[in-house]
């Protein structure tokens, strides 16, 4: 995640702008409100960040789902949870994450955010299996 102050404009517009996050995100409608949310939230942070309000400008005009979306107000800091994801490799994963903000100077924060598998879940064995797959591709 970039600095607190340049908002993530990967996520939102892969969310609502990329067909291919409908089959990427199981629960693709729980996706878009959890990425306005945060958005929202990111916004009420930052009201004078210009390249936020251009993607939020920018989702506005090119997705009927983001602006329904983000006219419901609402506002959401997650830190932990889960989420379902489809990859086509591996087929479905179901990990776990948990995100920590890490302050590096004056106003600057950045985010990590660290997803796992149950350990001896069906998702840790696919996991394995795109590391291992990942590992004997040549480099581009």
């Amino acid at each position: 995640m970039p600095p607190r102050g340049t908002a993530a404009p990967t996520s939102p517009r892969y969310v609502f702008l990329d067909p291919g996050s409908q089959q990427f995100f199981v629960d693709w409608d729980e996706a878009a409100v959890v990425s306005a949310a945060l958005l929202r939230a990111e916004a009420g942070r930052e009201p004078h960040d210009r390249t936020l309000r251009d993607l939020v400008g920018e989702l506005s005009t090119l997705s009927t789902e983001f602006r329904s979306r983000w006219a419901v107000h609402d506002v959401r800091v997650r830190h932990d949870g889960s989420k379902r994801l489809w990859h086509p490799q591996i087929g479905d994963l179901e990990l776990t994450y948990q995100s920590l903000d890490l302050p590096m100077s004056n106003r600057t924060v950045y985010g990590l955010t660290i997803y796992t598998a149950e350990p001896g879940s069906t998702s840790e064995e696919r996991l394995k299996l795109l590391a291992s797959l990942a590992a004997t591709q040549p480099a581009h």
